[in-house]
């Protein structure tokens, strides 16, 4: 990574990233890195502290002259979201990325690569180790656990942060200032299963969904992506009745708030009847790739040995599928305000059968509070139908766009005076920490930048060097206006 780092720019940001990316930091697995965070901020002389969640409060104080500026809190996540593509080999509990530079782009290899966050946080430490900017005090707010439950903004006590502006370092498209976004909260679906021998003859197969891009469940939930779960349930109704298949179980997905790229179902099928089978979905793959298109190009199915040694009863199979089928997904309502916003929508996210069970997790996110409560009882009203239990949990609240607010001014003139072009002002169909940290300190004024990053949340993320540059430079010349 020492090479790698001879070619990036700017360096004061590149140099932690690369430093981080070595260590472990999933969500629920991310305390060396917190601490490692906190390490790097006393080395630097500020003031450190760990509130009780895992949080790390830093300060620094004022350069000469700047000493009665108003207190900037810089905030960013520590951890990151973990997916790999099949046949990775790699332990996120132990192995560091394998970065590597493709042109103007960072990626990691077969990995995510952890830019959603780390850049913010790189960025965050790159401010308090920089001894040429000029700036008012600085706070920065490095929480925990933000992709799996906004456990550290949630845990996050009143009183804690001083500041009266706050520039969240995570959002992802350079040239867009972000005043908003949706709240959200999970659904947690599950089922006791019965089980029964399959029948005679009957071997053990499994069916897999692989191939499709994923991607964010809120920024990316209008991009026309297929859902593995639901296509291998719509493949699964279409040929059980017709092969007999017996269902074992389904798995699929990784993260709630993720697009499920891959799924597999165990299942036992007549051997006699495995070439028609393979045929069939053949049949379905060529039907579910004319369906998806240049939305999602790469969708293959495939069939191998399985290891299940039993089968659901039929009755349970023919409710999970018709459940799969029924469940939502994708956008329910668009933004009737900002053009191009998704207002509501539902990832059907994770499956995962266990010995006696099977949980279906989802994630309904919206601007409208009351949109989100009827789209989750509707989800629970769905599932009793079928004999299934609902429960909610994790809700966050969402953010609300103060577009004439002082903070927003100060960044908006600043990058017109270094790029020559205003931002444009949005909010987002995803959660940020802001809501949440807003619901605590009501008086702050909060804006979110970041530089160009794709596909986060998916193998296939990555993030523009010369994006960084930029917006390093925004960020220090924003702390510079203040």
């Amino acid at each position: 990574m020492n090479a790698l780092l001879d070619t990036l720019e700017p360096k004061a940001i590149w140099s932690y990233f690369l430093e981080l990316s070595k260590i472990p930091r999933g969500s629920k697995q991310e305390a060396e890195a917190a601490a490692w965070v906190a390490d790097q901020a006393r080395t630097l002389g500020c003031e450190v502290e760990r509130d009780a969640v895992g949080n790390v409060i830093i300060r620094k104080q004022a350069t000469p002259g700047k000493e009665g500026s108003p207190t900037v809190c810089l905030q960013a996540h520590v951890d990151m979201v973990c997916e790999k593509n099949e046949g990775t080999v790699h332990d996120f509990t132990k192995d560091p990325l394998q970065v590597y530079q493709d042109g103007d782009l960072l990626r990691a290899r077969g990995t995510t690569l952890g830019a959603d966050n780390g850049i913010g946080v790189a960025a965050a430490l790159a401010v308090l180790a920089s001894k040429t900017l000029a700036h008012g005090p600085i706070e920065a707010l490095i929480t925990i656990d933000e992709e799996t439950g906004l456990t550290g903004a949630n845990g996050l006590q009143p009183g804690r942060l001083n500041a009266k502006f706050l520039i969240n370092l995570d959002s992802e498209e350079e040239g867009y200032l972000t005043i908003g976004c949706a709240g959200g909260v999970d659904t947690i679906v599950t089922r006791r299963l019965a089980h029964a021998a399959p029948a005679a003859g009957a071997k053990p197969y499994r069916l897999k969904v692989f191939g499709l891009k994923g991607g964010h469940s809120g920024i990316d939930i209008n991009a026309g992506r297929g859902n593995a779960i639901r296509i291998l349930a719509q493949v699964l109704s279409a040929t059980g009745f017709e092969f007999g298949i017996g269902l074992a179980a389904i798995k699929g997905g990784n993260k709630r708030n993720a697009i499920p790229r891959e799924a597999s179902a165990q299942l036992f099928l007549d051997p006699a009847k495995e070439q028609a089978f393979r045929a069939a979905l053949a049949s379905h793959q060529a039907h579910w790739s004319a369906a998806l298109g240049a939305f999602d190009p790469g969708l293959q199915l495939g069939l191998e040995p399985g290891d299940a040694t039993q089968v659901m009863t039929a009755a349970d199979a023919d409710a999970l599928i018709k459940l799969l089928l029924a469940l939502p997904h994708g956008v329910e309502a668009m933004s009737p305000d900002i053009k191009g916003l998704v207002q509501t929508s539902t990832n059907l996210g994770v499956i995962d059968t266990r010995a006696e069970e099977v949980e279906v997790n989802l994630l309904t996110r919206s601007s409208i509070d009351a949109s989100k409560v009827a789209l989750t009882e509707r989800i629970a009203a769905t599932c009793a139908l079928g004999g299934f239990e609902a429960h909610t949990t994790g809700g966050y609240p969402g953010w609300k766009p103060e577009p004439n607010a002082s903070l927003v001014q100060i960044v908006s003139k600043t990058n017109e005076r270094l790029f020559g072009k205003p931002l444009v002002i949005m909010a987002i169909h995803a959660g940020l920490e802001c809501g949440l940290i807003g619901e605590k300190y009501t008086r702050m004024e909060m804006v979110s930048i970041g530089p160009n990053m794709w596909d986060v949340h998916t193998p296939d993320e990555h993030v523009s060097i010369s994006s960084v540059a930029n917006f390093w430079k925004l960020l220090t010349g924003v702390l510079e206006s203040v």
